[in-house]
């Protein structure tokens, strides 16, 4: 397996070098909004800990990566008025993996509605904002 790129954006995102719009973390993990999401609200959950992928990160650091989707899915139902939560991981190109630090995608849903293509549009700073308010105001309430 290939070894874990320090470069990598999600790494750069970890170390304050390229900006993000946050929602959660602690000591072990970030939960920041997806700058192109498949639905509003779309979320991704990663470890601090250096770790490419589900196939390379200790037992527990993926515990804590677990905790935190769980939390953050339920305050994306609630914050979103969801119907449903689709939880994604993809592990390596040919698992469909685009950024190789291990993430986590959560994403509220909505019947009848499907989620816009990977990465076809970027979105609006001032919806992100928004978004990101709306979840850290459920993260509060839980």
């Amino acid at each position: 397996m290939t070894a874990y790129d320090n470069n990598n954006a999600f790494a750069k995102i970890l170390r304050g070098e390229f900006p993000c719009h946050k929602v959660y973390e602690n000591e072990h993990v970030l939960a920041f909004l997806d700058i192109m999401p498949r639905v509003p609200g779309h979320t991704l959950v990663i470890p601090k800990a250096p770790a490419r992928n589900i196939l390379d990160i200790t037992e527990e650091d993926y515990l804590h990566v677990g905790r935190a989707t769980r939390l953050i899915a339920r305050a994306a139902k609630d914050a979103f008025d969801a119907d449903g939560i689709t939880i994604q991981q993809f592990n390596e190109p040919a698992g469909g993996q685009v950024v190789f630090h291990l993430h986590v995608h959560v994403m509220p849903r909505y019947d009848g509605i499907a989620l816009l293509p990977p990465a076809s549009r970027k979105e609006d700073v001032k919806v992100l904002e928004d978004n990101a308010t709306k979840l850290m105001a459920a993260l509060e309430g839980m």
